[in-house]
């Protein structure tokens, strides 16, 4: 079994339903390509995926968004856009992607063609809710082909409040490697840019969830035997750029951190948020190789393990991290194969049903997180999803 991998995602801009959006995506994405490295020709094929994803958002879906975004490893840049619609749906999406099908309107090469151009590409959609669609494209080989790495085992998405450009939720996710020693870490996280937005999930201000366990030692047990994520969310107190000045200030110090447990994790995140707005911050701790998650909350953020067959909320405590942070508990679940950490603000609401969103497990991070961004977003506020999946 190989180890997990984690893509880092740097927001550029969400383009929102207008009739500029096309035109003004396509030129945005042809630009960002090359500046990141991509050749003339790869930028090209980018920019026409993008117009056609626009451009059928534009004519046949109601309130459609298009965020674009820049993908990181250690050795390669490459684009991602993402887009979110309310309706009508897809009734037939393996019809839709079939070659010679195209709306009309659009530059004619189709959705098949787009999945094609991509080096990688998912779609779910629900016909009279919604589609949510994602495309990766990384640079090509001298023959032709992607050097795309594996799939990224968690993403997320922010969105700003209605009206402001910056968004004062943020998400990170990196990994250890186990062992003794401080691991060498691999990072993922949502940043603000010009129209950019962070991170989602469900907690409970109710009692523990049957099955969880409380350990207040937990941040000082031993690293696993095998490779962790850590994944971490804020939502940064307020709106605007204070509260976006906030939840960078928890990613930065939840990367450079060498602690390996939500709890002392949290401890340097207080740290790091004094002197600012402060935020609902949570860190959990995917392992594996030990069947379990570490849980560690304090304020708004929800959390939910999500299974085929089973839903368990995560707990925090009240408080403002970087402010009034009281004593840390660790909760511990199982993690089971074929399930779904889910993380987000208070941008979206609790009451999301997964059964309202059939076969939402069989897709990536980035498409789940894309339809609880529709599915529970609210525009009153900044919201924030991030998603781990993954049996690896």
């Amino acid at each position: 079994m190989t180890g997990p991998v984690v893509v880092d995602c740097e927001d550029v801009a969400w383009f929102r339903d207008a009739a500029e959006m096309p035109s003004a995506a396509r030129g945005a994405a042809a630009t960002l390509a090359r500046r990141i490295g991509l050749d003339g020709y790869r930028s090209s094929e980018v920019a026409l995926a993008v117009s056609e994803a626009a451009t059928n958002l534009r004519r046949h879906a109601r309130d459609g968004a298009l965020l674009l975004r820049v993908l990181r490893t250690p050795d390669r840049a490459g684009v991602e856009f993402v887009t979110v619609d309310t309706g009508p749906g897809i009734a037939d999406v393996e019809a839709a992607l079939s070659d010679g099908v195209s709306s009309a309107g659009t530059l004619g090469i189709g959705l098949g063609a787009v999945a094609r151009l991509a080096d990688a590409f998912d779609i779910h959609s629900l016909p009279g809710k919604g589609t949510v669609m994602a495309a990766q494209f990384w640079a090509r080989e001298a023959g032709g082909g992607p050097t795309g790495g594996m799939p990224s085992v968690a993403s997320g998405l922010t969105r700003p409040i209605s009206g402001e450009t910056s968004c004062g939720d943020a998400w990170a996710v990196r990994i250890d490697e186990g062992g003794p020693e401080t691991p060498r870490s691999s990072s993922g996280a949502g940043r603000g840019g010009a129209y950019g937005t962070h991170s989602p999930a469900l907690l409970g201000s109710g009692p523990a969830t049957p099955g969880a366990r409380s350990s207040a030692g937990s941040g000082r047990s031993s690293a696993s035997s095998g490779p962790a994520v850590l994944v971490v969310l804020c939502d940064g107190l307020g709106h605007g750029p204070l509260a976006a000045l906030a939840a960078e200030a928890a990613v930065t110090a939840f990367r450079r951190s060498a602690a390996r447990h939500p709890e002392p994790l949290l401890r340097d995140i207080h740290g790091a948020l004094r002197g600012t707005r402060g935020g609902a911050v949570a860190v959990a701790r995917i392992e594996p190789a030990r069947g379990r998650v570490l849980y560690c909350g304090i304020g708004n953020v929800s959390g939910v393990l999500l299974g085929p067959d089973s839903r368990n909320g995560l707990l925090s405590a009240p408080g403002i991290v970087g402010s009034q942070m009281r004593s840390l508990r660790t909760f511990e679940l199982p993690w089971k194969p074929g399930g779904a950490l889910i993380m987000h603000s208070d941008g979206l609401t609790e009451r999301w049903n997964a059964d309202a969103m059939p076969g939402l497990l069989r897709h990536t991070p980035a498409v789940m997180a894309g339809q609880l961004l529709r599915e529970a977003g609210v525009r009153r506020d900044d919201a924030g999803v991030v998603v781990v999946k993954g049996d690896w």
